[in-house]
């Protein structure tokens, strides 16, 4: 019985004296989608530099997971076309485009790599009557690409200068200006 005990004693003796303690954590910890998903889209782009399209698109994915109706996905979405343009898959860079003007459609990038894949796909000539509809102020940037991409360069500067005319506040008709210069000095 002693040794009973003494084994209840040395148990509850290690216990007090073990010198636990919980973790200190200042405020809350959170895990921060936002800044994850920032990540991802950050070595993705290193992927698509060393020309590791594949890998950059896994990347690109997880990003648009962990933010996806974000200006930040719309970024991971563009990228995420570029690789696939680099693989040969124009039709996945197509939806890929698409979503990330969907998201935020304020950005050149998007629209010009947008008119290219149509252009490597084939789809220029189609896109240039559905963009000539006056639904939205933005397709005459797109029209105006479409018009460049496919040789006819006069009437897409014309486009895009008459978009820069009627929209000069928007953020994205500093990108325009910036295209048409390049333009004119070809």
């Amino acid at each position: 019985m002693n040794l009973k005990k003494f084994v209840i004693f040395l148990l509850f003796t290690s216990i007090l004296t073990s010198g636990y303690a919980k973790p200190k954590v200042s405020g809350s910890y959170q895990i921060d989608a936002t800044k994850n998903s920032v990540f991802h889209n950050a070595v993705g782009l290193r992927y698509l530099e060393e020309h590791c399209y594949y890998a950059a698109v896994q990347e690109f994915k997880i990003a648009i997971s962990l933010n996806p109706n974000s200006q930040s996905a719309a970024i991971s979405y563009n990228n995420l076309g570029r690789a696939y343009m680099e693989l040969g898959f124009a039709e996945q860079a197509q939806d890929c485009f698409e979503r990330a003007i969907r998201l935020y459609g304020l950005n050149f990038e998007y629209y010009k790599n947008l008119a290219e894949c149509y252009t490597a796909l084939g789809k220029a000539k189609q896109k240039i009557t559905e963009y000539k509809k006056p639904s939205n102020p933005l397709n005459k940037v797109m029209l105006g690409l479409l018009y460049v991409y496919t040789g006819d360069k006069r009437a897409g500067m014309i486009t895009l200068d008459s978009f820069c005319m009627s929209e000069p506040d928007l953020i994205l008709t500093g990108g325009v200006r910036e295209y048409l210069r390049e333009l004119t000095k070809e």
